[in-house]
């Protein structure tokens, strides 16, 4: 059975940091793709970022230079740091796994962030 744990949401004010995390069991790191998607209220799925077993990442976000993705293959986790957070960062974050070739793709269950003061 594979699972991805997402943890490290929460409630945050305007300018403080995230780090969220994500570790999958049943499957591993390596050969496969590891993102962030997030969910704001009433809108769609959207890339945050993605990082390969290799080290390679991708950044959906147009302000990328507040987010940073790592990946960890030992663990089979990926971490994502937020800084400088914005109400506009509010949204359900969710953890995906990727083969690098094929289909086969999991999600986590998600992990509610919301920045308000």
């Amino acid at each position: 059975q594979v699972q991805l744990v997402e943890s490290g949401g929460g409630l945050v004010p305007p300018g403080g940091s995230l780090r969220l995390s994500c570790v999958v069991s049943g499957r591993a790191f390596s050969n496969a793709v590891m993102g962030w998607y997030r969910q704001a209220p009433g809108k769609q799925r959207e890339l945050v970022a993605q990082v390969t077993s290799g080290g390679t990442t991708d950044y959906g976000v147009s302000d990328q230079g507040r987010f940073t993705i790592t990946g960890d293959n030992r663990k089979n986790a990926v971490y994502l740091q937020i800084d400088s957070l914005k109400p506009e960062d509010t949204g359900v974050y969710y953890c995906r796994w990727r083969r690098r070739t094929g289909s086969e793709m999991y999600w986590g269950q998600g992990t509610q962030v919301t920045v308000s003061s």
